[in-house]
């Protein structure tokens, strides 16, 4: 499976949602049972993150559905410092296979009005 690119644009101080639905033939896949993560750097090579997200915490699965549903409160947008970033979401099942669905660049259109 090819990895998708999907290059986000989150509003400084403003509540950030997405919904990805994992495909396979046009087939949403049944996720049930598996775990998600999300992570933004300033670069690959960076150790440190400014969004991590977890199916505890801001991610938020749709099982049979094949939905994930990525949700950053205002909150949590107003405090990211960053300007630019990459980051990816993968699931894991339940057997421990990680599959990496989405990637690609994060960019933060700043904050004027607080």
């Amino acid at each position: 499976m090819t990895t998708d690119v999907y290059d986000m644009t989150i509003d400084q101080g403003a509540t950030y949602t997405l919904t990805v639905t994992w495909k396979i033939a046009t087939v949403a896949v049944d996720i049930t049972g598996y775990t998600a993560r999300l992570q933004a750097r300033h670069s690959t090579a960076s150790t440190s993150t400014f969004i991590s997200l977890t199916d505890s915490a801001g991610l938020t699965l749709g099982g049979v559905n094949g939905t994930i549903l990525v949700t950053l409160t205002a909150t949590e947008t107003a405090a990211i410092t960053e300007k630019f970033g990459v980051y990816d979401l993968e699931l894991e099942s339940a057997g421990g296979v990680v599959t990496r669905l989405l990637r690609g660049a994060v960019t933060i259109s700043q904050e004027v009005t607080r």
